[in-house]
């Protein structure tokens, strides 16, 4: 009943929100001598999502290591301008799926008491 209430932003919202721990992650390892940054391909994982992967399976289908513009001689690969750009873009477009879903339960809410 979940999927065809909300669609597929109950799904976005599970990959964004791992997305936002990875990137979280990324940023806090930035200093971490061999750490090698990840993020998710989001289209391909929401994609395996919809086409009836568990949340698991998508994300580890879609996790990528981060290839840096400029290596450093530590081999970190996380860049902190571009990670924080991520994130930023994340935390907004999870904040907009989570806004629509908030606005579709009030929508069924309102529907179940009559209004």
């Amino acid at each position: 009943m979940s999927d065809r209430l909300f669609g597929i932003h109950g799904a976005a919202l599970e990959l964004r929100s791992h997305r936002m721990g990875l990137l979280t992650s990324n940023i806090a390892n930035a200093a971490t001598p061999g750490y090698q940054a990840r993020d998710i391909d989001f289209a391909s994982a929401l994609e395996a999502r919809l086409g009836g992967a568990d949340r698991n399976g998508a994300i580890d289908a879609a996790t990528r290591y981060r290839v840096p513009t400029m290596p450093s001689m530590d081999g970190n690969t996380v860049e902190l301008a571009n990670e924080q750009m991520a994130f930023a873009e994340n935390a907004v477009a999870y904040s907009a799926t989570l806004t629509f879903l908030n606005g579709r339960v009030e929508t069924v809410k309102r529907a179940l008491k009559g209004e």
